[in-house]
């Protein structure tokens, strides 16, 4: 009875290009888990994070109040992330703008939401790493995986060129080797393309939370700037009266 190979047989006696595949296959399966693990752990902390500073921002709380409980932790040395930095960013923008008696209500709001978008695409960009990686890998895997196949298959029948009798028992361990690739391939394709899925689905769940607080958020300090400079207004003309 003949000895079967086992599937680490199967890649110890492969020829050194399927090995060399084999081993890039690995590696590109390893860092895939790799990075979907920490991206799902940091979209359920960002989830989180999220739902709190909401909760927070819309108790009631006076904006200034708010933005200076983000200095304390940021000084404790908490990292600012997601919804909250997003506020900050337009919060910090208003009140700097509105010390500028020059500029009217419109001006102070638009300026405000400039840095806003520009802190939504830092923070996008914080949601997307690591996808195109996972997406790279799940597109390119299988034909990788495909070439080590071809390439052992090719290796195989060459072998049998010195062969003195051609039979199924002397090209199966060959072509057994060479379709471990293939199957490696697949392996590392499937979970990355299911993860980037899924995470490409929340990356957009994310954003479009993040824009629906660019504009609530703009709609609030619309009315605040429109308030203050009503004030200065009347004080100016009551000033001016006497």
């Amino acid at each position: 009875m003949e000895e079967q190979l086992s599937l680490i047989d199967l890649v110890l006696h492969a020829s050194f290009t399927v090995q060399l595949v084999m081993a890039l296959l690995f590696l590109a399966s390893m860092l895939s888990w790799y990075m979907i693990v920490q991206r799902f752990i940091y979209f359920r902390n960002a989830h989180d994070e999220m739902y709190q500073f909401e909760e927070r921002f819309w108790s009631g709380i006076d904006l200034a109040q708010l933005y200076r409980e983000g200095n304390e932790q940021a000084s404790a040395g908490h990292a600012i992330l997601g919804m909250e930095s997003i506020f900050r960013a337009g919060f910090k923008e208003f009140s700097r703008l509105a010390q500028q008696s020059d500029m009217d209500s419109e001006a102070l709001v638009e300026g405000s939401r400039r840095a806003m978008r520009v802190a939504m695409m830092r923070e996008d960009e914080r949601l997307e790493r690591h996808l195109a990686f996972l997406a790279s890998v799940g597109s390119t895997s299988p034909y990788v995986g495909l070439f080590g196949t071809v390439w052992g298959i090719m290796h195989s029948f060459r072998g049998l060129a010195n062969a003195t009798q051609a039979t199924l028992a002397t090209v199966a361990p060959g072509i057994s080797e060479a379709l471990v690739a293939t199957a490696m391939g697949l392996f590392a394709a499937i979970p990355a393309v299911l993860a980037y899925n899924r995470l490409a689905s929340r990356v957009d769940v994310f954003a479009n939370r993040y824009d629906t607080f660019v504009d609530e958020f703009s709609g609030i300090l619309s009315r605040q700037a429109y308030a203050l400079r009503s004030r200065e207004k009347k004080a100016g003309a009551a000033a001016g009266g006497r």
